[in-house]
């Protein structure tokens, strides 16, 4: 009688293997996973994923003396939501494709891991269920640290603790300068925005690169662009206040407080773009300026299109010019990605790829690069289970110790 094939799923849905570890998943095998857990134990001892990993071992002990068995920990990601069912749907399409289980067991610590039950059953039956319970804790003391461990991580202190108090912070402001709940409603729609539309957590992610310190010559520029920014802001309040009282025309007012921000906005945007490269020339990660050499031009772009459109309002331009302005923007966004991008290939083909480990921008393995075709811009990257797969340079998305791609 053929043994049963039987698959033991252990999710760290929000990827602290990673981003504690250095682990990068799908983490396949007995071995494999003991060695993840105690990796993730030296970096924290505190952690209960490395628990739920333990237990997903003595589980595969357990079933692998009468059945075929093989035992895989996969991980999401630290943002959680979308993004991290995304990629361990990923993950275990990959694993399904290697070892075709007839069925599997979840073991999960009862957090967060256990929403990812209905994206398993929709590509595997699970026989069984098992939630790791840590035995010195009981039920209040477990919430209690639980609480506090979840406010270390940084997307669930920015919810619980960061927004209500920059939400605080606008309506004293608010109250301050006259407008009541205006300030405050205005704000709490542009948040609700971004985070409806998903543009909260890419904001997020682009300035994750921005690192502050005392001892780079961009903590210069960072600090020259905060006044200019205030300024800004004063600049375009007082030419509200002003407009208000001659004209009742709303769109005017914010075409005159548009051209009136605008004035050192950019400049300040500028700065710190200019001291994220200069960062980076001295980290010599010289793949990553040419993002944000695109963020530059952007900015000019972006100045140039809201300027003219103001300057149309108040009769300033002709409306052929505003169009002329969206034309050369447009043709200038289009050139710039072409030469930016035979910039970003050249600099990729220069540099020494091989044996270097890819990684998705998620964390995921992907494999390790056995050879570089330059003249075609292409990788050849050998994963995890011997397959050579092609990858052309404008995939990657990063070139470090390790290459990140864009999945």
């Amino acid at each position: 009688m053929a043994k049963k094939k039987l698959l033991v799923i252990c999710v760290d849905r929000d990827n602290d293997l990673f981003e504690k570890a250095k682990v990068s998943g799908p983490v396949i095998g007995k071995d494999a996973n003991i060695n993840a857990a105690t990796k993730l134990l030296l970096a924290d001892p505190e952690e209960t994923d490395a628990n739920t990993i333990f237990e997903a071992v003595r589980t595969y002990e357990k079933l692998a003396k009468e059945n075929n068995v093989q035992l895989v920990t996969l991980t999401g990601d630290k943002r959680l939501g979308y993004s991290a069912d995304r990629e361990i749907t990923k993950q275990l399409e990959l694993v399904l494709g290697e070892f075709h289980a007839d069925s599997c067991i979840f073991v999960s610590d009862g957090a967060s891991d256990e929403q990812i039950i209905p994206i398993i059953q929709s590509r595997i039956k699970i026989d069984s269920v098992k939630i790791v319970v840590m035995k010195q804790a009981k039920e209040l003391e477990k919430t209690y640290f639980v609480l506090m461990e979840k406010l270390k991580e940084p997307h669930y202190a920015r919810m619980l603790l960061g927004l209500p108090g920059i939400f605080i912070i606008i309506l004293s402001i608010s109250y301050l300068l006259g407008f009541n709940w205006r300030l405050f409603g205005i704000v709490i729609g542009g948040y609700l925005l971004l985070k409806g539309f998903g543009f909260e957590e890419r904001i997020i992610h682009s300035l994750s690169g921005f690192k502050f310190s005392i001892e780079k010559l961009s903590f210069i520029l960072y600090l020259s662009a905060l006044p200019l920014i205030l300024i800004s802001i004063v600049l375009g309040y007082q030419e509200f206040t002003a407009r208000v009282a001659e004209t009742s025309d709303g769109l005017k007012v914010v075409a005159f407080v548009t051209l009136r921000v605008l004035l050192l906005l950019p400049w300040a945007f500028l700065l710190i773009v200019f001291g994220r490269i200069f960062d980076l020339l001295h980290e010599k990660k010289r793949y990553a300026v040419v993002k944000y050499g695109l963020y530059g031009v952007s900015i000019f772009i972006f100045w140039a299109l809201f300027t003219v459109a103001s300057e149309w309002i108040i009769a300033e331009v002709y409306f052929s010019e505003f169009v002329l302005t969206i034309i050369i923007s447009v043709v200038l966004v289009f050139a710039s990605i072409k030469i930016l991008d035979r910039i970003r290939m050249r600099i990729a083909s220069s540099m020494k790829l091989e044996n270097k480990e890819v990684l998705t921008e998620l964390g995921s393995y992907v494999g390790k690069i056995i050879g570089v075709d330059r003249k075609k811009g292409v990788m050849v990257v050998q994963t995890p289970y011997g397959q050579k797969v092609d990858f052309d340079f404008d995939r990657i998305s990063s070139i470090e110790e390790k290459v990140l791609i864009k999945y």
